[in-house]
């Protein structure tokens, strides 16, 4: 498919910080329809993406994301990745968020 700008990336992320958006991805396996309301969103912005091109940009920033995350954890600060502090403020609290509900 065509090759994603970083704008593009950026609306997507925008739009999957949506906590409705977070909550509806992480209860569900079958996401296509939530990934065709993504679209639509960001169909708004003037980004012409499918439901199909938007799920695969999602799963591969995940993918990326944990294995640079994996690498910070195991003390290889080299590798990084463009959107990763907007994808931390995304992903790096759901592990937390299961570990302090314990705490409280």
């Amino acid at each position: 498919g065509k090759h994603w700008t970083v704008n593009e990336v950026r609306a997507l992320i925008r739009i999957w910080s949506d906590k409705t958006i977070q909550q509806q991805l992480e209860g569900t396996v079958r996401n296509k329809r939530i990934f065709e309301q993504v679209a639509a969103r960001l169909q708004k912005f003037g980004i012409d993406r499918d439901w199909k091109q938007c799920r695969t940009k999602y799963k591969n920033l995940k993918h990326e994301y944990k294995s640079v995350k994996s690498a910070q954890d195991s003390g290889i600060s080299s590798k990084s990745m463009k959107f990763f502090n907007e994808l931390d403020a995304i992903l790096g609290h759901s592990t937390m968020e299961q570990t302090s509900k314990s705490d409280n």
